[in-house]
């Protein structure tokens, strides 16, 4: 009988995955979630032959040149794989796999519940309510902005793009794109097409963000471009905040650009910007897009394919480096 791969699993997975890891592989897991240090993974990564790490874990250059010669397969919980850098990978020669495809519904509502509470005011109603400040009703009392019918424009037109642009069709809102190639007319599904950011930009009552962090995409979200919004649009980032200049988002809020914004997705995380806590006119939420018990099971079953891929030797189907 062969000798089991050794899998370093860096985060608490739900317990079917957990389940699966366990009878086809030798599992190194981490019960009590425990995020690991830099030179902690490079430790745990001794003996093993792969790593099923989140998005919590960053694969540096530094990193890839310290870690153990065997371990030959990253395969991600995760979409996004800009915590790795997939350069130093390749030269390391070892594959990289992310999960694409399986949180594009968990993440598409999560974004319609950030549009709609930014825009309905959530949070400062919530807090009214929990700390017993709701005193009385009036017309002026709360007023928010309406959703339906707006235009949404939508940064990044892929799997969780189009998704949100299919379930903003269900508030007759207007969908604007801009993404680096245009869709295929049955893909688009009459959403209108702009050849730049900046094209897009000025036909959002709505941004919503749900492009990758790419060199060109880096703080995209800059001054100048919150500026080609119309005045008192609503921003909304379930993506990544690398994308965004936190500076800039800041200002276009405090100054009242933006209405308001929600955000899922933020620099520095799990360290918020306080200023973005201080603001009333913001919706947060603790990066939990993909986070339904549905989602987070067909994460961790679909990097367990590419690992059984990798070990059958076969291609990865999600294969990124």
């Amino acid at each position: 009988m062969s000798v089991k791969p050794v899998v370093l699993v860096t985060r608490k997975l739900p317990p079917k995955v957990e389940e699966r890891l366990r009878h086809d592989y030798q599992a190194r897991l981490n019960p009590d979630d425990r995020l690991y240090s830099k030179d902690e993974l490079i430790a745990q990564a001794s003996g093993a032959q792969a790593i099923l790490p989140c998005h919590t874990e960053h694969f540096s250059a530094d990193v890839f040149q310290q870690l153990p010669a065997e371990v030959k397969i990253i395969a991600n919980f995760s979409v996004g794989f800009d915590h790795v850098d997939v350069e130093a990978a390749r030269k390391k020669g070892v594959v990289v796999t992310n999960t694409p495809d399986v949180l594009s519904d968990a993440t598409a509502e999560l974004t319609m519940m950030l549009m709609i509470g930014a825009a309905r005011r959530a949070s400062e109603g919530e807090k009214l309510v929990r700390e017993g400040k709701w005193k009385d009703w009036s017309p002026a009392f709360m007023v928010g902005t309406q959703v339906t019918g707006k235009r949404l424009g939508i940064l990044g037109m892929g799997r969780v793009g189009q998704v949100v642009a299919k379930r903003a069709r269900g508030f007759d809102m207007t969908i604007h794109y801009h993404d680096v190639r245009r869709l295929p007319p049955e893909r688009e599904a009459g959403a209108i097409f702009h050849e730049t950011s900046e094209d897009l930009l000025p036909h959002c009552d709505f941004l919503s963000i749900h492009c990758n962090v790419t060199p060109a995409t880096r703080g995209l979200m800059d001054a100048r471009r919150f500026s080609l919004l119309p005045d008192g649009a609503i921003f909304v980032n379930a993506a990544r905040g690398a994308i965004v200049d936190d500076e800039a988002l800041i200002a276009a809020l405090t100054s009242g650009k933006l209405r308001a914004a929600g955000i899922d997705a933020y620099n520095n995380e799990p360290k918020v910007d306080q200023r973005l806590v201080a603001l009333s006119n913001t919706f947060l939420m603790p990066h939990i897009g993909s986070a339904t018990a549905e989602t987070r099971d067909a994460m961790g079953f679909r990097a367990l394919d590419n690992l059984d891929a990798y070990f059958a030797g076969r291609e990865p189907h999600d294969r990124v480096a």
